[in-house]
């Protein structure tokens, strides 16, 4: 472990965080050239941008910032585009709970998401790029806006980059106002913009009309430091780091009752048990009683419970157990915890965090957190709770498939996997409504 928690122990595959530790200082261009900074952006430089789109395409690179859409196929969207001018943006508005291994990045090897930045910006001819940083993230930003600072002036970023006339891009550090919905793309782009956080109406696509009204590509802090990686192992490189339906490594955040805490770097396709209780990764909970469930992915993550975690760490393979890697949250909760009261709080968190621009989510989170504080008191006093818990599916399946966003539509996600794997703790052993 490092003196931040962070894994650092060599028994890890170390790509994304190879260079963790290594600095003198994290805002130094010379620092990050002397660990092998930059050369991605070199070779990209010296391919034609088709070539460079075919190796994002073969490394099989799924968005980290949780939806996991394949990265090959938005810049080929993007690139398609023939409206200008074109803009690269970067989410670091991490305000997924459970989520942390983005401020790694930015605190300790900002360059990475930098050079991914300025790649894709070669690739699409954007002249303009901006970070949206979370607001709460104030080492971050500041760093960040220095290392930015630190590359213009040595040349890799700027007007003329590396010297190839033409290519010049200006790197601009947004800051969020820690409102959660403001990582939906489309509420990022907004607040880039200076409106309100509040997610858009999609389609239009954000390649068609993203920022400013102009072709964007959005991609994860996560993501853009992947990118530097696929150019200079090569796009086969990196999908055999991980597996054919998701290639690379992935920065997992392990938290809750975990025995080791921190942000681990895990190939793609580890089992899940080594995950879990692997003395390098997980080791089991600091308490030593069993797990009684797993929170994937964040609070719009589903649960995931023993009989569902023996398989791997992969997205096809957690699809098919009803579980999703998402940002790479892994909340861990022992035995102790009651799991009625915990997607209650998860219900909390979505009433608070709900922006109210559509109904299904705005009375579809209180309504969800009164039936659970109805199932709870009716559980408590030995009462039924049939009822409610049918109310409860009913007004889950509507917030789901009426939400103008991602938000909504991935509030119950926690709700829903209770009551599919753990259905008598709700105090109504009866079967799911239709």
């Amino acid at each position: 472990m490092t003196n931040d928690g962070f894994n650092n122990d060599g028994i890890n595959k170390k790509v994304l965080l190879k260079r963790i530790g290594q600095y003198q200082d994290p805002g130094s261009v010379q620092d990050y050239v002397r660990l092998g900074g930059f050369e991605g952006l070199r070779r990209a430089m010296s391919m034609e941008r088709p070539q460079i789109l075919e190796e994002i395409d073969r490394a099989m690179l799924r968005g980290r910032g949780g939806a996991a859409y394949p990265a090959g196929r938005k810049w080929r969207h993007l690139y398609d585009m023939e409206a200008e001018p074109k803009y690269i943006v970067c989410n670091g508005d991490e305000g997924e709970p459970g989520t942390f291994k983005d401020r790694l990045l930015l605190e300790q090897d900002p360059f990475c998401v930098l050079e991914g930045m300025l790649i894709a910006a070669y690739v699409f001819g954007a002249k303009d790029a901006y970070i949206l940083i979370r607001g709460e993230y104030r080492r971050a930003k500041d760093l960040f806006r220095r290392a930015v600072a630190n590359a213009e002036a040595a040349g890799y970023a700027g007007d003329d980059i590396l010297g190839l006339p033409g290519f010049s891009c200006r790197i601009h550090v947004v800051s969020g106002a820690g409102s959660y919905v403001c990582g939906e793309n489309s509420a990022l782009l907004n607040t880039i913009e200076g409106k309100t956080g509040r997610p858009r109406v999609k389609p239009p696509h954000l390649a068609e009309f993203g920022l400013h009204l102009k072709p964007t590509l959005v991609n994860n802090v996560e993501s853009f430091a992947c990118v530097p990686v696929i150019l200079s192992l090569g796009g086969q490189g990196f999908l055999e780091l991980g597996t054919e339906d998701g290639g690379g490594t992935k920065l997992v955040c392990l938290s809750g009752h975990a025995k080791n805490r921190g942000v681990f770097e895990i190939p793609l396709g580890t089992p899940m048990e080594e995950v879990l209780y692997g003395d390098h990764f997980g080791g089991g909970t600091v308490s030593g009683r069993p797990i009684q469930f797993c929170h994937f992915g964040g609070q719009s993550g589903p649960l995931g419970f023993p009989e569902q975690l023996d398989g791997l760490f992969s997205y096809q393979d957690m699809w098919d157990r009803d579980l999703a890697l998402g940002t790479g949250a892994v909340v861990v909760m022992d035995d102790r915890v009651d799991v009625v009261e915990y997607v209650r709080e998860v219900a909390v968190f979505f009433v608070h965090e709900s922006c109210g621009k559509c109904t299904p989510c705005r009375l579809g989170a209180t309504r969800m957190l009164a039936c659970l504080d109805g199932i709870l008191a009716e559980r408590a006093a030995g009462g039924e709770t049939s009822g409610m818990v049918t109310e409860l599916e009913g007004i889950m399946r509507h917030v789901t498939e009426l939400s103008a966003c991602g938000l909504g539509q991935t509030m119950g996600a926690a709700v829903g996997s209770a009551l599919k794997y753990r259905r008598e703790l709700f105090g109504f052993a009866g079967e799911p409504a239709l």
